[in-house]
């Protein structure tokens, strides 16, 4: 009769066999909490939208089962002539914004990154427009850019538009008018980040440079530019999945009008929830968000691994 080996149980494991198992489950009890949170309010939720997408919700009480219609929610958006509108417009804002929140905020940083009196009130003014409250600055601007406004009083005296330009109102302008909003708000954010990523060179790097001829702006674009590149990735994908959501700056501002010029897929999926009720549209709305925003960290990690390469 052959003897057949049985696994340990904790009971005939030894003291040293005890404390290895424990130093490998410790690590998932301190993770256990935050994955039943998570679990409970970001991935339950997520598996309900991505059900939801595929059906009828016939009552907004949700008394009544939804009613499963497969790909009819998908087909209804592909034919849905808003929705391509508000894709462009948020398209738009990924290449207008994005370049300009992965160059401007690096300048800044190398500004401010200098030994100079009083410098931390520089850095501390640049960096006032990231605290300050989406509705007050929306509101702040929407005077800035009223038909008598601060700007248009100002264009008036340079006599280059008389008349004034309808900033929020006109369906070529409108767009742009909230980007700036969005520009002004990530300019600090972005510049603190690469801060971080400056006061790791050494000055030594630098003075090797000099020697070598490589002084004022060179040396930035020589020494800089390079060493940054794991900086400027992460900031160009961090800009380009928030300008993705962008919400608060249009809700405030333009209200997604005139004539949706200015209505990106965020602000179109609260309207189809929220103001028509339409919530498996707008759970299929999501859904296609979703996949833009994973393309988008797929192409971070890709950055980010060939950096590391390099």
């Amino acid at each position: 009769m052959h003897h057949v080996d049985t696994p340990p149980t904790m009971i005939n494991l030894t003291p040293k066999q005890k404390i290895a198992l424990g130093q490998r489950l410790t690590p998932y009890l301190f993770l256990l909490p935050a994955l039943i949170l998570l679990t409970l309010t970001v991935f339950w939720p997520a598996l309900q939208a991505f059900y939801l997408s595929f059906t009828r919700i016939n009552d907004i009480t949700f008394s009544e089962a939804p009613q499963w219609v497969g790909l009819e929610n998908l087909q209804r958006l592909w034919q849905d002539a808003v929705f391509w509108k508000t894709l462009g417009n948020t398209f738009i804002y990924l290449v207008c914004v994005v370049p300009i929140l992965a160059i401007v905020p690096l300048g800044l940083a190398i500004l401010v990154n200098r030994k100079i009196p009083f410098i931390n009130w520089f850095r501390a003014a640049y960096y006032t427009p990231v605290v300050i409250s989406m509705v007050v600055a929306g509101i702040a601007f929407n005077w800035l850019y009223e038909e008598r406004g601060l700007l248009n009083q100002l264009l008036k005296v340079l006599g280059i538009f008389p008349e004034g330009i309808q900033w929020l109102t006109s369906p070529d302008f409108a767009l742009f008018s909230v980007m700036v909003v969005t520009i002004w708000k990530g300019l600090g954010y972005y510049m603190v980040i690469y801060l971080a990523g400056l006061q790791s060179i050494s000055d030594d790097v630098y003075e090797a440079a000099s020697i070598d001829g490589s002084d004022g702006f060179l040396k930035h674009w020589d020494i800089t530019v390079p060493l940054m590149k794991p900086y400027i990735a992460l900031v160009s994908v961090i800009s380009a999945i928030s300008s993705t959501k962008v919400f608060e700056e249009v809700y405030i501002m333009t209200q997604g009008g005139p004539i949706n010029s200015s209505k990106t897929i965020v602000y179109y999926l609260y309207e189809q929830a929220f103001k028509y009720s339409e919530f498996s549209y707008a759970c299929t709305i999501g859904l296609v968000l979703f996949l833009i925003i994973v393309t988008l960290s797929v192409i971070r990690l890709a950055l980010n691994g060939n950096s590391e390469l390099g």
